[in-house]
């Protein structure tokens, strides 16, 4: 029997802070159930650490730079085909109900849902919306279920702004990469009570294909576009910004509470639901189906990821590739030269500015505060990090001797890589290089 196929996208939520990747101070008590009744992904990661670019790689099986979207808000070519016709051509209704970011829309031909989107009271940014889980339910309710329903729910959360919640900001957990201040501390359990918000829609859209008898017949798949918006995380190609948690439940497919460590781009989910569904999976995209991953018949997938990031108009502007194998992880650089800004320290206090400002102020006095701040403005032309014993990326081994021969082979399938994308060398590519149109948010 043909799936039904539901995708659940997150905005800006971090693989390790959840249960199933071992969050122990973060409530995830729906995306616990489903990696106990499914496939938890422990080496998935998404193409690119930025939403449009992310999203419209996995909308079409096609890294960044080749499908155009290779920097924030910016349109993929012309002619290049998106899931919705695959899917279409497979018999499939295709619904995209939340957040969208990707274009030109013609170019995505969706049956979009704008009645799922709602602007919440108190909330600060103009284009944060909620799902409104009363419409996706009644897509869900009266849906034919004869035909094959492919349904992408895309959330807003955990994306900034964060609101206070019921976290104690003296209990949470910082990894390495943050400092640890009272403001920092604060934001954390803020974003904590975001990310257990987005567990409460997940839960919601669960319920509804239970309630309504889709359930024992929907492949369901839960990921997100990129990582949060800490420092080293979105707008990095460090683990903490491309590592996606992939989280899979298709009953008497997948068999339950197990884990895979196959390594797996989020632009193999494209290929992986034609072949779920019966089709055939073109040659012509970057990604690769992991059908046989899922039904239990292989636990290897592909040998290297790439990823890849451009910049997000004027206040980011730092591209970067990288390369990363089951131990190493090799970032270039392109623009070492251009200091590093983001939002975070750039942008409004609701941004991360907050409590950035206390990081600043920390770094005239404290030598490690210092070296962090610095770190984040200034990056050298290669990064070079054995994950086995640094899975935070802190230690750079790009210039120690020892590692030499594994940098050489890792810098050489990188250039190859570029190249085969598309990419001219001896250029620097910069946001302005893509293709800039509109660009909607959400559905109008």
């Amino acid at each position: 029997m043909t799936p039904h196929i539901v995708l659940f996208i997150s905005d800006d939520h971090s693989a390790r802070d959840c249960g199933p990747y071992g969050a122990t101070d973060v409530r995830t008590p729906n995306l616990d159930r489903l990696a106990s009744e499914g496939l938890t992904c422990d080496a998935a990661f998404c193409a690119s650490p930025t939403c449009a670019p992310s999203r419209s790689a996995m909308y079409t099986g096609l890294f960044p730079f080749r499908n155009g979207a290779h920097a924030n808000h910016t349109l993929i070519r012309d002619g290049i085909r998106t899931l919705p016709h695959y899917m279409h051509s497979l018999g499939y209704r295709v619904i995209i109900a939340g957040k969208t970011h990707i274009g030109p829309r013609e170019n995505f031909p969706f049956e979009y849902h704008p009645k799922t989107n709602l602007m919440p009271p108190g909330k600060h940014h103009i284009l944060w919306t909620d799902l409104n889980l009363a419409a996706i339910d009644h897509i869900i309710a009266t849906h034919d279920a004869s035909q094959p329903l492919c349904l992408l729910v895309c959330a807003h959360s955990p994306h900034v702004y964060w609101e206070p919640g019921d976290y104690d900001a003296s209990k949470v957990s910082l990894p390495p990469v943050l400092l640890d201040t009272s403001e920092t501390r604060a934001m954390r359990a803020e974003y904590y009570a975001d990310v257990t918000h987005l567990d409460s829609q997940i839960g919601a859209v669960l319920k509804s294909l239970e309630t309504h008898g889709f359930a024992e017949n929907t492949l369901f798949a839960y990921t997100h576009d990129h990582g949060a918006q800490w420092p080293f995380c979105k707008w990095n190609l460090y683990d903490s910004g491309i590592h996606s948690p992939l989280i899979l439940r298709w009953p008497r497919k997948i068999k339950p509470g197990t884990r895979t460590d196959a390594m797996i781009s989020t632009i193999d989910l494209l290929p992986m639901f034609i072949d779920a569904a019966g089709g055939s999976v073109p040659t012509d995209i970057d990604g690769q189906s992991f059908l046989t991953v899922l039904n239990g018949e292989r636990n290897d997938h592909r040998d290297a990821i790439y990823a890849s990031h451009t910049g997000d108009g004027k206040m980011n502007r730092a591209p970067m590739r990288c390369i990363r194998t089951s131990r190493y992880k090799f970032i270039h650089n392109l623009a070492p030269q251009i200091e590093y800004h983001t939002h975070i320290d750039a942008g409004e206090d609701l941004d991360g500015l907050r409590y950035w400002k206390t990081w600043e102020a920390l770094a005239k006095t404290d030598s490690n505060a210092k070296a962090m701040v610095d770190r984040y403005h200034h990056r050298p032309a290669e990064e070079l990090y054995d994950l086995s014993n640094d899975a935070f990326e802190l230690k750079n081994l790009a210039s120690d001797p020892v590692f030499a021969k594994i940098a050489a082979d890792l810098r050489q399938r990188l250039a190859r890589w570029r190249v085969q994308q598309g990419e001219d060398l001896s250029k620097v590519p910069m946001p302005e290089d893509a293709r800039v149109g509109k660009l909607e948010y959400v559905p109008t």
